[in-house]
Parts: C-alpha cells; structure tokens; sequence
C-alpha cells in the first residue's frame, strides 16, 4: 500500500505544480438562466479543479510538497488503530487537504446545477431564492436554497486514498442533504432552536470581535476557531439559514451561506471533526465549526482552479471577477478539510 501511495504521490506533485494567480477562464456559462449545468461531471473535474491545494502531503510527519497546515493538526507521525476484532493495528500518519464535499447555492428549489441542470419537484414559490441587492442597506438579505453533496474525489479517482482513511465511507459522487426539506433553513425562528447561544453572540461586542477574525484570516490564512460565531470577513456565522446580509459582494455572501451550511449539518453531528490526533482512527463530534479544518474553492460560475481560500477571508484577495449577473447567480463551491488519518499496515 505504501508503494502505491508514493506513485500516486508522484502523479499528484506532476498534475498540482506550483500555485499560480487566478485568472478568470474564457468559457462562457450555461445558457440556461433558469437552472445552469455547472458541468461538474466532465473535463471540468481536471482542468478546474485545484490539485496543487492538496498539498503538503505528511507521510510520517514529512511534509512533501508545500502549502497551509492547520495549527490543531495532528503531531504524531506514528500511530495505531483497533482492528475489526478491536485489536491494535501500526501504522503512519497521513496528513492532507482532501476535497470531500460539494454545496451548490440555488435561487430556484429543486434546481440542481451539480446534476447537469436537472430538476426536482420540491418547494415553492415561497421558497424562490433572491440575491437580494435592492436596498443595499442592513436591511436587504439575500436567500439561496442549498443542495450538500458527498464528493470524495481521491476515492473516485483512486488517487491517494488508503481504504482504512475513509472515514465517512462514501465512495462516489452523492446527495445528502436538500434545504428545500429543512424548514429551519428558511426560518430564522425555528433556527434558533438549533443554535439557542445565537442569544449570547447576538450583542455589539461579540460582534465587533469578529473584526479580529477577518484580519487574521484575511492576512494570514488562519481563521480564529475560538470565535466560533465569526466567519471573519463575511460577517457573523449565526443564524445558520439561507438569508445573508447583501454588504458584501455575491462571493462573500455565497461563502458565508457556505459555511453556515458546513456550522449546521456540524451541530447535527451530520459533519464531523477529521483533524487532529484524537481524529486519526475515527472523526469525532464538533458541535461548533471547526474553521481551519476547512477551505473553500469556487467551480461555478468562475472557478478557482489554482487556489482556495479560508472562512472568512475578504472577497478581495480571492473573490474579484468571480460573479456572472444572470446566468451565474448560482454557485457551487468545493469543500476542501483537512484530513488527519492513520494508515495501517494491514
């Protein structure tokens, strides 16, 4: 298995090559307005996708490769697992940034971007997204459904990825969650009730301390996780529903809906912790979003095929040139987290 693992490290340091500045491509969306086809199953899975951000690679805490590591990654470079019988199995330590999971941002219910454009009968016209931006004031709001989607695309590729690292055991491209069916998404009321310390965030002081959490990640990469009601420069994480401030500009507020999707499908145990030496057989219960465990990158409607960005960081290093008035006003975003895993040698 290690042998395998070292050529596919190989493959993967030929495809990724060094980071490079972003530059908008010159393919036009889709044409239809209504429900787009991002084209995500397609040549789109090679050319825009950004394979230098898997990297560092840590075999036994070498890194190969250069990149971020998070500070709560795991420190051990060996390592051992209970077997199928509960028995102690060796191994080392493998350490990556694994893209793991899709979320596309949708104004029309059922619209599936991520599925070729195809359409599910579920919700209604109450439900129809708006990107807001009428009153630009504190008052406007944007709303997107969402659709969550398993993405382990090291495993689908068979790229890098040892079978006991699975942690989620998906093993293709899958569909697990609509917000179309989630009346607390639409609902900031009924929200409330799933993140009841909203109350305690919801003051000028814990507000005005997410200013420190968007120049930190903004300048340095790395987002505060002990302010956990933060998403830096995009505004505040909480309430976890569809509508989001119009301040900033579309990608901001398509990130931030990002990340609340990622804070409440965490308080639900329906995402889970895989970073950290407490993470490297089995991913534990983070009930509050660990931020640096996670980037981000855009597909659609222009992609970030050379980098990603963290939770929190200003549209202005990453986000310009990156909105399609019309036919791009849906979004999809590749989940990228930081993977922490013991490889046994069994």
């Amino acid at each position: 298995m290690l042998n395998r693992t070292l050529v596919t490290l190989l493959f993967l340091v030929g495809i990724g090559g060094p980071l490079q500045a972003d530059e908008p491509t010159a393919d036009e969306p889709a044409a239809n307005a209504v429900c787009p086809d991002a084209e995500l199953l397609g040549a789109k899975l090679i050319t825009d996708v950004c394979w230098a951000c898997l990297f560092p690679v840590r075999l036994a805490g070498v890194p190969i490769g250069s990149g971020p590591v998070p500070a709560g990654a795991a420190t051990q470079a060996l390592c051992n697992c209970p077997d199928a019988l509960g028995l102690p199995m060796p191994g080392i330590a493998i350490s990556l940034w694994e893209p793991a999971r899709i979320v596309e941002l949708i104004r029309v219910p059922g619209c599936m971007p991520a599925l070729g454009g195809g359409r599910l009968d579920l919700g209604a016209m109450r439900t129809l997204g708006t990107p807001g931006q009428a009153a630009y004031d504190g008052s406007d709001k944007a709303f997107y459904n969402y659709h969550y989607y398993a993405f382990p695309l090291l495993v689908m590729l068979d790229l890098f990825f040892p079978d006991t690292c699975n942690v989620d055991h998906f093993t293709d491209f899958d569909l697990l969650y609509l917000s179309e069916l989630d009346p607390t998404w639409n609902n900031d009321e009924l929200a409330f009730f799933t993140n009841p310390e909203a109350a305690f965030v919801a003051n000028p002081v814990a507000q005005a301390a997410c200013l420190v959490d968007a120049a930190s990640a903004t300048t340095a990469q790395v987002p505060l996780d002990s302010l956990f009601w933060c998403a830096g420069a995009w505004g505040s994480l909480y309430p976890f529903t569809g509508r989001v401030p119009t301040l900033n500009g579309r990608p901001s507020e398509m990130s931030l809906a990002s990340a609340r999707v990622l804070a409440a499908l965490h308080r639900r145990g329906l995402a889970r912790r895989t970073m950290g030496n407490d993470a490297l057989c089995t991913a534990p219960l983070a009930l509050t979003l660990p931020k640096t465990q996670y980037r981000l990158s855009q597909f659609y409607p222009l992609p970030e095929a050379h980098s990603n960005h963290v939770i929190g960081e200003s549209e202005l290093r990453w986000g310009a040139w990156r909105n399609v008035p019309g036919v791009g006003d849906d979004h999809l975003y590749l989940l990228w987290r930081w993977h922490d895993c013991c490889a046994t040698f069994d």
